[in-house]
């Protein structure tokens, strides 16, 4: 079967062995993938590891073929893949063990992937293959940050440094969904406009000065995935006793804080990383009452998967980017 695989110093689409069902588990036929920032940080982590690694944690498809054992699923159901191995009930951090698709076993960057039976859904029916395939992941991170760590309420204020992420644009249409107010930043207007048009009630530029843009607003909560470059400048907006949600950092990880400033404001800083498969079934249901479908930027088709690393690393993408199998 046709593949994108690190191996050695390259990433390559290429041909690699098709897999065999076990019990207990299904082979999924692929319609389509989603691509995460992740997936571009994974060869750097594996180095010149000479054994091809498929890539890949999101993806959505057929059942193909089902292992002695399977209960809950049938050839021809309509699945998501969870990418989250490993975590079942919800907990305040993952459990021993916890491991992500893609990383050190074979991910959905192909035409059929085998998972166990324990780690798909049934595939939201108003989701199209597109939006079903680039889901999990950024939806799941999305809704724990937002839900379980930040514990947002109807009529608080929510700010998200960054708008064009897929997360953040799921982050958005989640917080509007029950009531929040939503405040974006972003350095492209473009990216400012859009995530007005999805439900944001502010988008502000990220040069501009947020504590002048931002002196009227009572910021409850701030869900930060930039890190270093983004980190203090938020907490300085943030209410005395309010919550910082941090699940990421696309710049530096390292900082540092005026630990006296934070204590005597205190503040509540939590982090987040992605969800168990508890949360990602609550979030399955909260998007199907609520209709919300992720926003989907772009998609390649497979054998171009290298051209789709480069529009990710770029980041020009407003939400999601998808691999077309």
């Amino acid at each position: 079967m046709k593949a994108f695989v690190h191996r050695g110093n390259e990433v390559v689409y290429t041909d690699i062995n098709e897999p065999v069902v076990k019990e207990g588990q299904v082979i999924v036929a692929l319609k389509v993938a989603g691509l995460n920032h992740r997936d571009l940080n994974i060869p750097n982590r594996r180095g010149n590891n000479s054994e091809p690694l498929i890539l890949g944690s999101d993806g959505a498809g057929v059942i193909e073929q089902v292992g002695e054992g399977v209960k809950a699923f049938k050839v021809g159901d309509e699945v998501i893949i969870n990418p989250g191995l490993g975590w079942k009930e919800n907990s305040d951090a993952p459990p021993e063990g916890f491991e992500i698709v893609g990383l050190p076993d074979h991910g959905t960057f192909a035409e059929k992937f085998i998972i166990s039976e324990d780690y798909i859904e049934h595939k939201p029916a108003h989701l199209n293959w597109e939006e079903a395939g680039v889901l999990a992941l950024a939806a799941l991170t999305g809704y724990r940050a937002l839900f379980t760590k930040g514990v947002i309420k109807p009529g608080e204020t929510i700010f998200i440094p960054g708008a064009g992420s897929g997360v953040a644009t799921f982050i958005i249409q989640f917080a509007k969904a029950v009531g929040a107010r939503v405040i974006v930043s972003s350095r492209d207007p473009q990216k400012r406009e859009k995530a007005i048009d999805i439900g944001a009630d502010l988008a502000i530029d990220t040069n501009s000065d947020w504590k002048e843009i931002l002196k009227n607003e009572q910021i409850d909560l701030v869900i930060d995935s930039v890190g270093k470059a983004t980190f203090n400048r938020a907490l300085a907006i943030l209410k005395r006793g309010g919550r910082m949600v941090t699940f990421g950092a696309t710049t530096e990880d390292e900082l540092s804080i005026n630990i006296r400033q934070f204590f005597y404001g205190q503040y509540q800083l939590l982090g987040s990383t992605m969800g168990s498969k508890e949360e990602l079934q609550s979030m399955l249901q909260f998007i199907e009452k609520h209709n919300i479908k992720p926003i989907v930027d772009k998609i390649y088709p497979l054998s171009a998967t290298g051209d789709a690393f480069d529009y990710l690393r770029d980041g020009n993408q407003f939400g999601k980017i998808g691999l077309l199998i």
